[in-house]
């Protein structure tokens, strides 16, 4: 009894020793306890842990998922949430840790299996449009009382004087490799003051796109569009709930944006085939400039002049010509009403 009793310490000292060095800062590693893994498949060969009773019961191929969410970061706490199919069926906050929290798979019983992956992505269900968790606000230079959440934008601001404009720019310009992008209207909120269109840089913050010098822009209220001035002009059809508004640049055919030709981010960009009923029609064709032969084009602080084109559920809308400022022409979309949220693709037309 006595040399059981001895090898039973020893036992607790180890495993003492091991709770011990989780801790003390080394470097973390992958741990198998009574487990064999094969690639991205777990295999139980003997085991008793003690779970505890959270959600719905699962079967052979559920997926189930957890991820945090990290609001609540800087007041201690993280959000841990856990997915059955892809929906979320519940979450509990924990202390945050300094050393953060490390995805951890059990099994208890004599053959389960699970495959892992430890890189997927997690779609939420919202509006009835699928959108991802991850965030897209890196594709945004500028928010100004907008929220990005994956590929939607949420007017955020008073909206209670021309001055709540809510803005969105892109971080970078269209150019003969990205051209054209896209809006869907997933809730037209209080006034629809929703609108799209091409401004410069430095644009104000706090002004629609197209009230202002270096921009145009359709605006889904009134179907007007506005070229830099804050009156507008009789355009297309207002657009609504569901409604798809798209902005792009007919280039002439040897224009070259000044950095185009460089190396850069968007060397990255995915070629995708043009959607039904919009045209690629990223140049001017043959006609359109035997019209403009013997016309001199001006060359003034804007630099060469580009034609804008709009379009509505992918249909073309019209044309308006305007000089592209130092810098290049940035997507923007204002929003000025309560409730308003567009989805946006900043590059669904590309090569």
């Amino acid at each position: 009894m006595d040399d059981i009793n001895v090898l039973h310490h020893r036992c607790l000292l180890n495993l003492r020793r091991r709770i011990r060095d989780i801790g003390d800062g080394r470097p973390a590693q992958e741990r198998y306890m009574r487990l064999q893994k094969d690639g991205d498949t777990l295999r139980l060969y003997n085991g008793n842990p003690v779970g505890q009773q959270f959600g719905p019961k699962c079967a052979r191929n559920d997926r189930i998922g957890c991820g945090i969410h990290s609001e609540n970061i800087e007041a201690g706490l993280t959000t841990v949430f856990f997915t059955k199919n892809g929906k979320e069926v519940g979450s509990v906050e924990v202390p945050a840790s300094a050393e953060g929290l490390f995805p951890a798979v059990g099994m208890h019983s004599m053959g389960e299996e699970v495959k892992v992956d430890l890189q997927a992505e997690w779609f939420l269900e919202e509006d009835d449009s699928m959108m991802m968790v991850d965030s897209h606000e890196d594709d945004w230079g500028r928010l100004y009382d907008v929220r990005v959440s994956g590929t939607l934008l949420e007017y955020v601001g008073k909206g209670k004087s021309i001055m709540d404009v809510g803005l969105a720019q892109a971080r970078q310009p269209l150019t003969t490799r990205c051209h054209y992008y896209e809006v869907e209207i997933v809730d037209a909120g209080e006034k629809c003051y929703i609108a799209l269109g091409l401004a410069r840089r430095d644009y104000p913050r706090n002004r629609h796109p197209g009230w202002s010098r270096g921009s145009v822009a359709y605006h889904a209220d009134d179907g007007k569009i506005f070229h830099g001035s804050g009156v507008g002009d009789a355009f297309g059809p207002r657009c609504f709930k569901g409604d798809i508004m798209g902005c792009g640049i007919m280039f002439p055919r040897d224009y070259i944006l000044d950095g185009e030709g460089d190396a850069n981010d968007w060397d990255r960009l995915e070629v995708r085939p043009g959607h039904a009923g919009v045209q690629n029609i990223l140049y001017l064709n043959d006609e359109e400039e035997e019209e403009e032969d013997g016309e001199e084009v001006e060359q003034g602080q804007e630099g060469r002049k580009v034609t804008v084109f709009f379009t509505r559920n992918g249909k073309l809308m019209g044309r308006r010509e305007m000089g592209v400022p130092p810098g290049g022409l940035y997507p923007t979309v204002g929003m000025l009403s309560s409730g308003e949220k567009v989805k946006v693709d900043l590059h669904p037309l590309s090569g």
